[in-house]
Formats: C-alpha cells, structure tokens, sequence
C-alpha cells in the first residue's frame, strides 16, 4: 500500500476537495434529536429507532439515514438540481421518517442542543471510542457532549465554475457564516436552563478542539482556498491512528503528534491514503471543503424552518443578483475582509441582538426572497419571506422564541403544518 507523502496531501486535496465545475446543485444533512412523548427524558435506543426504519423501508426520495453517538437521526438528502428540488425530496423523506416514528410514539426535538437529557454515548465504533477518549484526555467536557447532544442542519452547494468562482464562494460561505449562525439560532437552553448563549450548540463545537474546529479562512489564513485547507489538515492534531490503515483491529487515540508529523515519520506506521482520509473526517470547521462547500454552522431548526436556510444559501450563492446583495453586504460586516473570530462568537452569543449582524441578516434573506422565484422556488420564497416576518425582521431567532424548554413534536405534525447534497457523516 503506497505511503503517503506532504506532495500526496497537496495533490488530493487540489484534485479532490476543490474540483470545480457548473454550480447548482443543492444537498442537505438535517440532524435530529429524538424523544419518547410519554417520557422525554429517557434515552431512546439506537436499536429502537433501527427496528422501526429498517422495517419500513428506505426513504421514497433516496434520503441517506444515519445515526450519530447519541441516537441522534442524520438524513441526508442526495444533491440535486435546485433549492426546490432539494426541498422536495428531503420534506417527502423527513415527513415517511415521521410517519414511521410517530406510531412508536417518539418526536423529534426542534432544538440543536439536547434541553433536558445528560449525553449518553450509544455507537460502540472504534471511531466514535477514539474520539471520545481524544477529548476526555485533553479535558474538553464539550466533547462528549457535541457527540451525543448536539444536532445541526448542514448546506451543501457546489464549489464553483473555475477557481475565480471557487475563491469568490469560498470567501462568501465564510463571510455569510456568521450571519447563519445567527438567524437561525436555536440552542439558547442546556440542562433546563438558558445558557446566556442564542446558539449553545457553536459555543460548544468552538470550544472543543479550535484546531479542528476554527474557521479555515479568517486573518493570517492564505488567500488561496486550496492552500488554507492544506495548511490546517497538516497542522491539525491526529485524532486516532488504527491498527490497520482500513480501520481493522485496535485504535489508538490522540497519538500527540499532528498530520505533518505523523507523514514525516513521528508516527506509529506509515500514513496511507485511507489515513488521510480519516484525519480529513476529524476535522469540523464551519465551511468544510469535500468537492462541495458543506456548511456545518447552522442550527437544527423546528420543523416547519429546516428548508429555510438551505433556500437562503442556495440563493444567495447561485442567483448572480442576490450573491451581489450578499457579497456586498457581509463585506460590509467584515470590513471588507474575512470575519474575525470575535464576530463568529458574537453572533453564537447575541444572536439577532447584534445590530449590525441582524442588519446584514435582514439584507441576505430579503434579496433570497426576490431570488427564489427566478430559481424556480415560489413556494420557499413565501417560506423565507414567512420566516423572515416572524423572526429576521423582528430582530430575533428561533432561540428567542421557543419556550424555555422545547416541547417535543412528531415529525409527522411538522410536515403537516408545512403544508397549512451530498450525503456524508456529519462527525
């Protein structure tokens, strides 16, 4: 088996996680926290919530279901031509999956960040075991509880046309990052009790491991996306080093040594392709580049919103009007540069609080609203634009106006009153 080099990292990453081609396509990866109504409180099984899916059947619009370490539903909608059409296919699957767990009498919980429940590590694989002990050995708490208590709604969109494009996409996803976070926080409670925090869920993906975890482009970073990433992925920690580069036998974890290390031979065994492509999947920034930009700093939404962001980023990145508003406008909150780390935080923390954050937020989901039509996606302009009159506009999110702590509600009771992209493990 070939070992790699630091000219073997350079050469897949250029070839792989920054191909180019026509931009459109639109994917989505909603997570989703699971509760039984009778007692919410209580853990519901992995092997519970697997009997059910497994005895109806897959998803009708090829939906990917998954599961994370904590039971949490991972449903990843294949990429498709449009904002519409992603919508389509992804509400079908959420509303079959709802169906089917309604009538065992579970909900899905419509917040990002467990309210009530302790986190409760559920998938036994060497993965999920290494990742947990990497970060109980540095004393991150954060750790177990992103694993198993968290959930987020990730966008996926194309890189772009040719590297102009690609550049111009990637410095916009990071620009419009935290102006995501922000409107459509929801993760404000923890333990049952509010946290100070609009979106508790960045706060604790941020403070786990910020060389994983940071914004790959931001002050100081190269300018060139492809150089950017190479740079991290290099300099970022190893997470775990299996026995066998395909994942067989035992694991070691935290090996104290990060990837350029471990290629210039400070490692247990040579580094293989398929250990680049495991230390690639330890690493949870914002924007991560995968061949297509999936944007991980969104909240899980309740129900009746999860097509709401994926409409507005769409828009904002495919439509050459609304890019224009919207390059415009996060240039504005930024400066004219790359946002600083300070403003990630601030909109995690204030939310729609801060001015000039819910400025740009108001700027980026009216031009989506004019957008949407032209993209062949009435029915979600009137979506966002119902959206944006109860919160963007009113200067709040989802955090501000969910009960103190959320009530449980079947998914198929979401996609009822909804009616009145690429697939891949999220961690």
């Amino acid at each position: 088996m070939a070992h790699m080099t630091t000219e073997d990292v350079h050469e897949y990453i250029n070839g792989v996680c920054f191909k180019t081609g026509p931009p459109g396509k639109v994917g989505a990866e909603t997570e989703w926290l699971v509760t039984d109504a009778a007692d919410p409180t209580v853990t519901v099984t992995i092997d519970r919530l697997a009997a059910l899916l497994e005895g109806t059947g897959p998803p009708p619009a090829g939906s990917l279901i998954t599961f994370e370490p904590g039971g949490q539903i991972e449903l990843s909608s294949p990429a498709l031509p449009g904002p519409a059409r992603a919508h389509e296919a992804l509400s079908a699957d959420l509303e079959y999956i709802g169906k089917t767990l309604a009538q065992d009498g579970l909900c899905l919980v419509e917040s990002a960040l467990d309210p009530v429940r302790t986190p409760r590590r559920q998938l036994r694989l060497p993965r999920y075991g290494a990742m947990e002990r990497f970060f109980a050995g540095r004393r991150s708490h954060g750790g177990h509880t992103m694993m198993c208590s968290t959930a987020s709604l990730q966008v996926c969109l194309d890189t772009g046309a040719d590297h102009a494009d690609l550049r111009a996409r990637w410095e916009l996803a990071h620009r419009l990052g935290p102006v995501l976070v922000a409107a459509f926080a929801n993760s404000a409670i923890w333990r049952g009790r509010p946290t100070g925090w609009k979106s508790t869920r960045w706060a604790i993906w941020a403070g786990i491991d910020a060389d994983r975890t940071a914004p790959v482009a931001g002050p100081g970073a190269p300018s060139d996306p492809a150089t950017a990433w190479i740079e991290y992925v290099l300099a970022a920690d190893v997470m775990a080093v299996p026995e066998s580069p395909g994942g067989e036998g035992t694991w070691l974890p935290d090996p104290g040594i990060t990837f350029a290390e471990w290629i210039a031979g400070h490692g247990p065994r040579p580094v293989t392709l398929a250990d680049l492509e495991l230390h690639l999947s330890t690493l949870f920034p914002p924007v991560r580049p995968r061949g297509w930009w999936e944007l991980r700093m969104i909240d899980a939404l309740p129900l009746r919103w999860w097509p709401v962001p994926v409409a507005v980023a769409a828009a904002l990145f495919d439509d050459p009007r609304a890019r224009a508003v919207a390059e415009e406008a996060t240039e504005r909150l930024c400066g004219g540069r790359l946002p600083e780390p300070g403003l990630w935080l601030r909109a995690a923390r204030d939310g729609m609080s801060d001015p000039d954050v819910a400025a740009c937020a108001r700027r980026c989901l009216d031009t989506a609203v004019e957008a949407l039509p032209r993209m062949g996606a009435v029915s979600l302009a009137l979506l966002v634009d119902d959206y944006a009159d109860r919160h963007t506009r009113r200067g709040l999110s989802p955090a501000d106006t969910r009960p103190s702590v959320p009530e449980p509600r079947t998914a198929h009771a979401g996609a009822a009153d909804r009616h009145s992209r690429h697939g891949g493990g999220a961690r």
